[in-house]
């Protein structure tokens, strides 16, 4: 198997983010976070540096091409610019920092979801060998970024100006893609995720049946046994990926959809709360004004608030 390239490409990065700038720039003005008419591409604008923000990340790839963020998995961070790029295997509760953006200079940069079918029928089809290197087991990963990973992302984003290729393009690009971080120096974390009975994958069973479940009473012994996992590894290497519990995993989840429930719906906050399997409002008050840092009724009024102004 072809391994990436270690000789520095400064050049031809720079080259390539030279035209991959003004093509997101143009699409993202005045705006933050950006759908695309590509399936799972998203770009992003941030004109200032931020704090810590909420998020929950999918199994993606993330990329700037003009400024530094950095993500934020419990106590550790993954800080990145336009010679790295960040992979997430999972879907995790983080927190996501802007670093370095200006209104001159804003941050850009494309949020791409990953297809673990690809990359497994890519193994597969093409009798890949697996690589060496023992990887550790992580939720995140950084990656240096290469011109050979780099340039299908430029044909990718250059169909905006021929929709009508899209439908064609894309998924041929979108499969190229996958390959190309086959060849990069993160080989080794993404055969450790698509192999059947890594521990990456036991925890993203997991996590879905947690997203499906969050408003049942969780049972950590019938999850564990769901997943084929002892109970003490479940526990271990669950917080070890995602720096939660399954318990507070489960919260986590129950308590950004009764946030979601009041905020879009109008439902009352005892209502949100039995709706995500609180069985009780004032233990559901004081874990919300926890996470969020402030009661469910003040918190939804600010973010009204916000949102009309903005």
């Amino acid at each position: 198997m072809k391994q990436h390239n270690e000789t520095p490409a400064g050049p031809a990065l720079e080259a390539i983010h030279a035209e991959l700038v003004p093509i997101i720039d143009r699409l993202t003005v005045g705006q933050e976070d950006v759908p695309t008419r590509i399936n799972n591409l998203a770009l992003f604008r941030r004109e200032a540096a931020t704090d810590p923000c909420d998020c929950m990340v999918e199994p993606s790839i993330v990329m700037v091409v003009q400024g530094a963020k950095q993500l934020l998995i419990g106590d550790k961070g993954y800080v990145y610019n336009t010679r790295q790029f960040l992979i997430t295997s999972l879907d995790l509760p983080a927190k996501s920092q802007v670093l370095e953006a200006s209104p001159e200079t804003p941050s850009l940069g494309l949020v791409f979801r990953l297809d673990m079918n690809i990359i497994a029928e890519l193994i597969a089809q093409n009798k890949l060998s697996p690589v060496r290197e023992r990887a550790s087991e992580a939720g995140a990963y950084l990656g240096t970024m290469t011109p050979e990973l780099l340039e299908p992302f430029g044909r990718l984003l250059r169909l905006h100006s021929a929709p009508d290729d899209v439908a064609v393009l894309a998924p041929l690009i979108q499969r190229e893609i996958h390959y190309r971080l086959l060849q990069s120096d993160l080989s080794a974390r993404l055969w450790q995720i698509v192999s059947a009975g890594s521990q990456s994958q036991r925890i993203g069973r997991a996590i879905d049946w947690l997203k499906s479940n969050y408003d049942q009473p969780l049972r950590i012994d019938d999850l564990a046994a769901h997943v084929q996992m002892s109970t003490s590894s479940l526990h271990h290497y669950f917080r070890q990926l995602t720096a939660k519990s399954p318990l507070q995993y489960q919260k986590w989840l129950r308590l950004n959809e009764a946030r979601r429930l009041m905020l879009s719906d109008g439902i009352d906050a005892a209502g949100a709360a039995f709706q995500v399997g609180y069985e009780s409002p004032s233990q559901f008050s004081r874990e919300y004004s926890r996470l969020f840092g402030a009661p469910p009724r003040r918190d939804i009024e600010a973010l009204r608030s916000r949102s009309a102004v903005a």
